[in-house]
């Protein structure tokens, strides 16, 4: 059988490239091979959907780390603006919560797939699920057919690819298509785990001191060998048996990775500020009268309490030798000192994240010089097109890497059709 355009992938990517195919009038086959389209977008947001972000456009690229720069052309033919007018007219209202994330109006990820499947019944695609594709078939320089495990053998002018990468698999995404990519002759460049929780060996970890404990809007950085920051995000983390996890450690994951890698490293030290908004010196002038004038004939651990949470208070006063039931008026200013540095300055090494199907997105893929970036159009193989996470672009969480899969797969999706209707 022959259609004009297939997409092999029914993830964000490739429900917007079937549909914007769907509107170039072309014939459109979406295929998966899991059971239900979409399975990865119901589970984003937390359930909720974070279907894009209104930052401006500099903004959204610079929290895409992993190559953001290649869609700056895309961003001015369809934008973070154009995908919240496309929800719209599918009859998805949408709401802006902090730092520019949209949601939908109902919180439930399930109502943007279901208007996203709609769509495709309007535009008659044909779609199959549990339909695994076995091989990409191409022929003198151009995309010719795919068959699927079963055998079954389909035709088709332009064939966009939009599996995914290796994270998350059980939503399908097992990093099927680098092979049908490299059969092409793309390069891969090298697959890593991004947005993951990183892992410690520290006893305060070991012995789960910390496990559960919530910090929030502290400061943390991922240091280069010199005690340098690479990177520094004030966001929320969270304490678990294995390492630490949250937004600011899953956006500074990469860069542990990248610096192991970089300096052939087995650990990596972070520093965490749990104050960001003061500086040491007044932090510590503050604190220093906190305890020696305002009520000396109180316990340490009392005088402090407001500061931080308990748990982490009680730990950090034990870090520095200093009996949290102690007054006040009995604690030298060394050791108040080195209490309001370990407040701005606790450092604490890392040895790697969890694997890279645990994290939430896939660093590498399919290289970005070799594809076209006002389609998506591969320079090697006419007729090829890629979108979403198999590229090697990534970003944060918070809506990022859903707006670069849906722009991405507008692009492919639309230029698949045009091609497909010259040929």
């Amino acid at each position: 059988m022959k259609y004009d355009v297939i997409i092999i992938g029914g993830g964000p990517s490739g429900l917007m490239a079937s549909i914007a195919a769907g509107e170039q009038g072309a014939k459109v086959l979406l295929i998966d091979k899991g059971s239900k389209l979409g399975r990865k977008l119901a589970i984003s947001g937390g359930g909720r959907c974070n279907v894009t972000n209104r930052l401006p456009i500099e903004e959204i690229i610079k929290h895409i780390p992993g190559n953001g720069r290649f869609l700056y052309s895309a961003f001015s033919i369809f934008n973070n603006e154009d995908i919240i007018s496309f929800f719209e007219n599918l009859g998805i209202q949408l709401k802006e919560e902090d730092h520019g994330r949209m949601f939908p109006v109902t919180d439930k990820a399930q109502s943007v797939v279901d208007a996203l499947i709609n769509r495709l019944k309007e535009l008659k695609v044909d779609v199959k699920t549990n339909t695994p594709v076995k091989d990409v078939q191409y022929v003198n320089g151009s995309v010719s057919a795919i068959i699927t495990e079963s055998g079954q053998y389909y035709e088709t002018t332009s064939l966009v690819i939009a599996v995914g990468g290796k994270s998350v698999p059980h939503t399908g995404s097992t990093g099927d298509g680098y092979a049908w990519a490299k059969k092409a002759g793309h390069s891969i460049t090298e697959l890593f785990p991004t947005e993951v929780p990183v892992t410690s060996a520290e006893g305060f970890i070991r012995d789960k001191t910390l496990q559960g404990l919530s910090l929030r809007n502290v400061a943390l950085s991922v240091l280069n060998p010199k005690g340098k920051a690479l990177i520094t995000h004030q966001m929320d983390m969270i304490f678990t048996h294995f390492g630490i996890s949250g937004p600011a450690v899953l956006r500074c994951s990469q860069y542990v990775v990248k610096a192991m890698k970089k300096w052939n490293l087995k650990q990596v030290t972070m520093n965490l500020d749990v104050i960001p908004s003061k500086k040491e010196e007044p932090l510590f002038q503050e604190v220093y009268k906190l305890i020696k004038e305002e009520d000396p004939k109180k316990s340490i651990k009392n005088i402090l309490k407001g500061i931080l949470p308990e748990r982490y208070l009680l730990f950090l006063l034990e870090s520095n030798g200093i009996d949290p039931l102690a007054k006040g008026a009995s604690l030298s200013q060394d050791k108040i000192r080195a209490f309001v540095k370990s407040c701005k300055q606790f450092q604490f090494t890392v040895n790697g994240t969890l694997s890279l199907e645990k994290a939430f997105v896939t660093g590498g893929g399919v290289s970005v010089k070799e594809v076209e970036p006002q389609t998506m159009g591969s320079k090697l193989m006419d007729g090829l097109f890629f979108c979403g996470e198999i590229l090697d672009i990534h970003g944060y969480t918070g809506g990022y890497n859903i707006t670069s899969a849906l722009v991405t797969g507008r692009l492919a999706g639309t230029n698949a059709g045009i091609l497909a209707k010259q040929t």
